[in-house]
């Protein structure tokens, strides 16, 4: 059993390696959203961070409210 599994992991995995290199050549290699350049992927990066810390900061404030009600009780 164990090693059935392997061998289909093993496949899955290298039929995915095989198919991942035309996908990425399409259009040029331009990807989903077209051309990049310095600007974007900056923008991208500080959208990113901005995401991370909205984030961290929601989840903390939801822990916060949670712990307050569980001393409630």
């Amino acid at each position: 059993m164990r090693t059935r599994s392997l061998t289909t992991l093993l496949a899955t995995t290298a039929l995915w390696a095989l198919l991942a290199g035309p996908a990425l050549a399409a259009k040029g290699g331009e990807g989903l959203y077209g051309k990049t350049n310095d600007k974007v992927i900056t923008n991208f990066g500080f959208g990113l961070m901005v995401f991370f810390v909205v984030l961290v900061v929601g989840l903390s404030v939801a822990q916060s409210l949670l712990e307050k009600r569980k001393q409630r009780k």
